[in-house]
């Protein structure tokens, strides 16, 4: 198992990125913790970040939430807005995405100061979620060749096992996800299809950037599939010039 930190902050193209991990707690609602405890911890992190943080409901779609207005950050944390990526260009909100063996996407145009966070599972990859959170942050000035992504940690497609129809289903409609597991079955490369996704929607590879950290290999990520009943990590990103 790996023992390197996980609360790592990356400059990102001008916005702050960050993974947080089980040191730091669940952050999620819906895992059955202590609601309390999870409000608690959501609050450490916001004031480290020095900006209001705001999450969605996520159910694996390829819905995007533009953050427009401060109306838009007060209404998000009021009260649960179902979505699986943020966009942004406003400095004073961070974007939050949790994820447990899902693929967390950060993305960042510095040039025209719009961020971006999303949610990428086998779903979420499949429905267009990355697509579309780049033809979102294109519809606040981005151009795509000057974004530039960070894919953090997830299951690694030398452990994401999966049924062959599963597989087949999957790799007709993005080849880049067809892996096999290190004890050779079918396998899905998550990653790799956040890759392929991200370059589909015009982004340079050298602006991809592949975090190589296994949740499921490492205990210090949550990871659904060692545990069903774990909790959830968090990407953010933010423009906020505050360090993290």
């Amino acid at each position: 198992m790996s023992s390197e930190p996980c609360a790592r902050a990356f400059d990102l193209s001008g916005a702050r990125a960050l993974f947080t991990g089980v040191a730091e707690g669940n952050l999620a609602l819906h895992v059955g913790d202590d609601p309390n405890r999870v409000r608690a911890r959501r609050e450490v992190l916001e004031r480290e970040l020095g900006v209001p943080l705001v999450f969605v409901e996520q159910v694996h779609s390829a819905d995007v939430a533009i953050v427009r207005s401060e109306r838009d950050v007060r209404d998000m944390r009021e009260r649960a807005h179902v979505a699986d990526a943020l966009v942004t260009d406003r400095s004073d909100v961070a974007l939050a995405i949790m994820v447990a063996d899902c693929v967390p996407v950060l993305l960042a145009d510095e040039q025209r100061g719009v961020i971006a966070a999303a949610h990428a599972g086998r779903r979420g990859l499949l429905g267009g979620v990355l697509g579309a959170s780049v033809e979102a942050m294109v519809g606040l000035g981005a151009r795509p060749a000057n974004i530039r992504a960070l894919i953090g940690p997830s299951v690694c497609g030398r452990c994401y096992e999966v049924p062959e129809p599963m597989f087949r289903e999957s790799v007709e409609t993005q080849p880049a996800l067809a892996s096999r597991t290190s004890w050779n079955t079918p396998a899905l490369d998550l990653p790799a299809g956040a890759v392929a996704a991200l370059r589909d929607a015009g982004l340079a590879a050298e602006g991809i950037e592949v975090l190589e950290r296994c949740t499921l290999e490492s205990e210090e990520l949550f990871s659904y599939r060692r545990d069903p009943r774990t909790g959830r990590f968090a990407g953010v990103i933010t423009r906020s010039p505050r360090a993290v």
